[in-house]
């Protein structure tokens, strides 16, 4: 059970009804208060989680909660930060899934010695799933910070990483689920191409990747041991990674990330 009585979401999207929804399988169930300004999006949210106060006044849920969750959109944080400055004390523990703005800006956009934590989750948290990187600000402190691992581990696995690594973070688990996408469309389509429907491709593909990736985490196994597992001398497999490695394969996954990573820098104006 998370040690924490109340928290409050400036926001009410889906990554902010993807912490919600893992917040009430925990069982905290009541303390929640949700500010979101769309009219209806507020009343789907009141019939989701009948529980939760959602409410239209930002400044009015950010003075309900021991921990106050930005998840607005980048774009917003200015007006977001401007607004919430009055309201919000060194009590209260902020945690932004803002992408791209640094806790020093959200630190300087508050009072002095506030707590900022900034994460950077992933899609398939929606699922439960996700893949999130949680750093620290400067007042933050130890026990902040296992908090905050704590409430993205309910929707998925959450790991620390210093700021300067936010980026890098962006550009692998962040960006990361359309590479999966795209190499799952890839996949399937050349199940079609051999005579597959593209009913029986999919799901074939889908599940492929999903029990490859749970093999990678639930056996603790490098990658690298458990693909020369399926490669039998003169076999099928050897074959196509063959091809895949006249295709710099591995390669353009590599510069894909950093492209991405470079990409969330310039956005960031670094």
């Amino acid at each position: 059970m998370l040690k924490v009585r109340s928290i409050a979401f400036i926001g009410g999207g889906n990554m902010a009804e993807a912490i919600l929804r893992g917040l009430v399988r925990e069982g905290m169930d009541t303390g929640i208060c949700v500010a979101e300004i769309n009219t209806g999006r507020r009343e789907q949210l009141a019939v989701q989680f009948p529980n939760v106060r959602v409410v239209a006044d930002a400044a009015e849920a950010a003075r309900c909660g021991e921990v106050v969750i930005l998840a607005t959109k980048p774009q917003q944080a200015a007006g977001v930060l401007e607004l919430l400055a009055p309201h919000i004390t060194q009590k209260q523990l902020v945690i932004s899934i803002m992408a791209g703005i640094p806790t020093e800006k959200i630190e300087a956009g508050l009072a002095d010695g506030c707590r900022v934590i900034r994460t950077m989750p992933n899609t398939p948290a929606l699922i439960g799933a996700g893949a999130s990187a949680v750093c620290s600000g400067r007042n933050t402190t130890a026990a902040d910070m296992d908090l905050a691992l704590r409430i993205f581990a309910l929707v998925g696995s959450a790991v620390p990483v210093e700021e300067k690594l936010m980026d890098a973070v962006t550009g692998l688990s962040g960006s990361g689920p359309a590479y999966v996408f795209t190499f799952i469309e890839a996949l399937a389509d050349a199940g079609v191409k051999n005579g597959l429907s593209r009913e029986i491709a999919a799901q074939l593909a889908a599940q492929t990747v999903l029990g490859a990736a749970r093999m990678v985490v639930e056996t603790g196994e490098h990658p690298t041991l458990l693909k020369e597992k399926v490669t039998s001398p003169g076999g099928t497999t050897i074959a196509a990674l063959q091809v895949l490695e006249n295709g710099c394969f591995r390669g353009v996954v590599m510069e894909a990330v950093e492209a991405a990573c470079l990409r969330s820098k310039e956005l960031a104006g670094k």
